[in-house]
């Protein structure tokens, strides 16, 4: 609740929850999970403000109405609520009352505690998680060591529990499956549901009159920004009067060269700009202006920022990673990652005005399909069906255990 800008599954959990919000209110009862780990269902009409508060935050930012304060204040208040364990006998009758509940999260964070969710199932209610990634798994140097523990426990807690499971890409199913067939258990159904993006209209602005390129995410170690950033350091040694480089995004982990980089390097002032954390109506704006979107990540398991750009008719110059792939097709310009001659070729060439390259990538982005919530929803009820109507998947009784400690409330919903 401190930053005015969401990450990618944030925005996943915004549109999910809007979705059931928006359905007859004995469809959906939304849930939240204490600091002692169980969940507790809240209510709908605190989630409602709840969610029109943070979306004011992330389109105008903080300063704005008091959109973040009341996000903080509804927060708190709910959390107080569950400290004291409202709503927690209301879920499990919810669940108890109702013909094959489901209970769906879709979010990591509560994924690495077994017991809250073990304690839903034996109530009754199916499970059915959402997942973004296994990058903590696959691509461990990319992470914080502690995550890369957590989500081992998310998988195992997803491959014990879960009855059918969401993902993002077919990327993601493939390495998922690879990490679920250890643990000896029958694969549950998995439903590939492309995530849809927010909407997203050119704004009429003015924008810097020299060619600039966009780099949109967390600057962090995978996001590659030490590639991008000593290209600028050799375009500035030969001339001042290159591309800028814009950076939109906070500052994340283990990243001390491109911040030494960033602070310290006297031939990037002027010419490349960290613009940090902006409401969408900026990153919509710079993003729209831009002669390319580059996404030189070395690990994606979707690639938000990729399809908002080609949503706003902005090409892409991105890594040639499966997941994104799925989402560009052939639009994009694809390299490596560690392509350095070949990135700052494409740069320069997309730099140009009358670029040969940028025009053929915008005449292929005119058959581009624009991912939709609708058909991700299409999905996820078609795989819902499927796990109501089917018995509960075998498997050995799930113990029971003491509820652990949880660091975070994420929001979750038991759809009827």
């Amino acid at each position: 609740m401190h930053r005015i800008s969401p990450s990618g599954i944030d925005r996943v959990e915004m549109a999910y929850a809007r979705r059931w919000l928006d359905r007859p209110e004995h469809e959906a009862t939304f849930a939240a999970q204490s600091l002692w780990g169980w969940f507790a269902a809240l209510p709908r009409d605190r989630v409602a403000a709840l969610l029109d508060a943070l979306e004011e935050v992330w389109e105008h930012g903080a300063p704005t109405g008091g959109g973040l304060r009341r996000a903080q204040r509804i927060a708190i208040a709910l959390q107080v609520g569950l400290a004291h364990g409202r709503g927690r006998a209301a879920l499990l009758r919810r669940i108890r009352g109702t013909r094959n509940p489901v209970f769906l999260l879709v979010s990591h964070r509560a994924l690495d505690r077994h017991a809250p969710i073990a304690a839903l199932r034996r109530a009754g209610a199916r499970f059915v998680p959402l997942i973004h990634d296994l990058i903590p798994l696959t691509h461990p140097e990319y992470t914080r060591a502690p995550q890369i523990g957590r989500h081992a426990a998310r998988i195992a807690t997803v491959a014990e529990l879960a009855d059918g499971i969401i993902v993002n890409s077919t990327a993601t199913e493939s390495t998922l499956v690879r990490h679920l067939l250890p643990h000896g258990r029958a694969l549950p159904p998995i439903a590939v549901a492309p995530l849809g993006i927010r909407p997203l209209a050119r704004p009429a602005a003015d924008l810097p009159t020299e060619p600039y390129f966009v780099c949109l995410g967390t600057v962090e170690p995978r996001k590659n920004h030490h590639l991008l950033l000593h290209l600028w350091r050799e375009l500035a040694v030969e001339s001042r009067d290159g591309p800028r480089l814009l950076l939109c995004g906070r500052r994340g982990w283990e990243n001390e060269n491109v911040l030494d980089l960033l602070e310290r390097c006297d031939a990037l002032r002027g010419l490349v700009f960290e613009m940090g954390s902006l409401p969408d109506r900026e990153v919509t704006a710079l993003l729209a202006g831009a002669r390319a979107l580059l996404f030189p990540t070395f690990a994606e398991g979707y690639g938000l920022p990729l399809a908002e750009a080609l949503a706003l008719g902005v090409p892409a110059i991105c890594s040639d990673l499966p997941a994104l792939r799925e989402v560009g097709g052939d639009v994009p310009d694809y390299l490596a990652p560690l392509d350095g001659l070949g990135w700052r070729r494409a740069i320069l060439d997309y730099a140009s005005p009358d670029s040969p390259a940028r025009a053929a990538q915008l005449a292929r982005l005119r058959q581009w399909q624009r991912p939709g919530w609708d058909a991700h929803f299409a999905a996820v009820d078609a795989l819902l069906d499927r796990v109501t109507g089917a018995p509960v998947r075998g498997r050995r009784p799930i113990p029971a255990r003491e509820p652990q400690l949880a660091a975070s409330a994420p929001l979750g919903a038991t759809p009827a």
